[in-house]
C-alpha cells in the first residue's frame, strides 16, 4: 500500500480497512490478521497498526476474543452506518473535484444523469 504523508498512516489503514468491510471483502465476523502480520505485509512499525486496530476498536467496528483474536463486527447496523458515511464522503468528494474543474452542481446533476 502507497501511503498519503498528509494523512497519519494509522488512520489510512483504519480508511482499507473500513472500505473492505463496507465493500465486504471482509465480512462480518472474519477473523482479522494479528497486528505483526498486518504490520508486516503494509510495511509499517508494529504500533501504527495497533493504534489502527484501537480506533477501529473504540468505535465498535472491530472486537477482540482474548486468546483467540481480533474480528470485524457483527453488529449490521454499524456495517451499514460505515457504507453510508462512506458513500457520503466518496459523493461529497466527486462534487468538490467537479467544482473544482469548474461545474455547476446543475451541471454535475446533469452529466450523471446522462450517464
Amino acid at each position: 500500500m502507497k501511503f498519503n504523508n498528509t494523512i497519519p498512516i494509522y488512520i489510512q489503514i483504519m480508511n482499507l480497512m473500513i472500505e473492505k468491510i463496507v465493500s465486504k471483502e471482509l465480512k462480518k465476523g472474519d477473523k482479522l490478521k494479528s497486528v505483526r502480520e498486518y504490520a508486516i505485509e503494509l510495511n509499517v512499525n508494529v504500533n501504527t497498526v495497533r493504534n489502527a486496530y484501537g480506533g477501529l476498536e473504540g468505535k465498535g467496528i472491530i472486537f477482540k476474543k482474548r486468546g483467540i483474536g481480533t474480528f470485524v463486527t457483527e453488529d449490521i447496523n454499524i456495517i451499514e452506518k460505515l457504507k453510508s458515511d462512506l458513500s457520503l464522503s466518496v459523493v461529497n468528494e466527486f462534487i468538490m473535484k467537479m467544482e473544482a474543474l469548474g461545474y455547476t452542481k446543475e451541471e454535475i446533476l446533469k452529466r450523471i444523469e446522462a450517464i
